[in-house]
């Protein structure tokens, strides 16, 4: 793969910087790494921090490499999943040694799937073009697209279709995939779902396919799963005065994203609204801003793919070791 393809312009890239450009020197571990862009311009605004970056993409990887090679010195790159996290940071120890113990003082997470992974029909992302039922972002997993399209039955593949995207037509899109069988592409497979949905509801909210691919695409890579475990870890993880941003953009990611912001801001207190805390709840984070910043029209402008994200960020409470 032309490493060039995941240059792209990075989403919301100047409010992540200014949000991680306040912590103290440390560890910055971008989970999601992808291109490398948002990663380079935090190291390029931050001399202090070293880098951590991870990506389940092998092409990711590599093109990140490239982009990052300016600050080699201060970076580390590891092939493996954000819902991992913790086990990559205790098994990759800090380069320089800042601070004790872990030393992460900054965790970023880019949620989804890139453009770089969408225009490459062989990676079987789009309902744009044919490729092969595959979607995986680790391709040295075995489990693909096609295990789920042609393999899952009728009520567990509308599950997964209404689950993971909302899709109010998953009933009609299961039954139709499975009497489609085989289903041969990823062509194919949008063809099949276009017909499924009745046509007065195909004239709005874009291409007819994108939330059945979304919902396949989030099955086959256990995104959901994924970024539970990259929450938990990512706010156990922080040095207090660290901060995680997390960037969104579908709603169901940006429900779970907020709901454990709330929760870690709250201490998960269970008391009346208004009273004051009597069930002895500790808050871990407080919330850098009480909604989600979006992109500006300019940036939409720019970069299509910021219209829909959603970019939260809290920072750890306590003492500074």
């Amino acid at each position: 793969m032309d490493d060039d393809a995941f240059h792209h312009v990075p989403v919301l890239v100047d409010r992540v910087v200014e949000l991680l450009a306040a912590v103290p020197d440390g560890r910055f571990v971008d989970a999601t790494l992808g291109g490398g862009g948002h990663a380079a311009a935090v190291l390029a605004a931050h001399p202090g921090l070293e880098l951590l970056g991870i990506d389940r993409d092998d092409a990711a990887l590599a093109a990140a490499a490239e982009r990052l090679a300016p600050y080699r010195e201060r970076v580390q790159l590891v092939r493996g999943a954000a819902g991992d996290l913790a086990g990559l940071v205790r098994a990759h120890p800090p380069i320089h040694h800042r601070t004790p113990g872990t030393g992460v003082i900054a965790v970023l997470l880019d949620l989804g799937v890139s453009s770089p992974q969408l225009d490459r029909a062989d990676r079987g992302f789009s309902y744009r073009s044919a490729g092969p039922l595959d979607m995986r972002m680790d391709r040295r997993q075995g489990f693909t697209a096609d295990d789920v399209v042609n393999h899952y039955d009728y009520a567990t593949l509308a599950r997964v279709i209404r689950d993971n995207a909302d899709e109010r037509f998953a009933s009609r899109i299961a039954r139709a995939i499975v009497e489609a069988r085989p289903i041969e592409d990823s062509s194919h497979l949008a063809r099949v779902v276009r017909d499924a949905i009745p046509a007065a509801a195909r004239r709005t909210g874009g291409h007819p396919a994108k939330r059945t691919f979304q919902a396949i695409r989030m099955e086959v890579n256990a995104e959901l799963d994924q970024l539970a475990a990259a929450l938990d870890d990512a706010v156990a993880l922080l040095q207090p005065g660290g901060r995680l941003a997390v960037l969104a953009y579908h709603s169901l990611e940006d429900r779970a994203v907020k709901d454990h912001f709330r929760d870690d801001a709250t201490g998960g207190c269970t008391c009346p609204p208004g009273l004051p805390c009597a069930c002895g709840a500790e808050p871990t984070v407080r919330l850098l801003r009480s909604g989600a910043w979006k992109a500006t029209s300019d940036e939409v402008e720019v970069n299509r793919r910021a219209e829909s994200v959603r970019l939260r960020a809290v920072e750890k409470l306590g003492e500074p070791a």
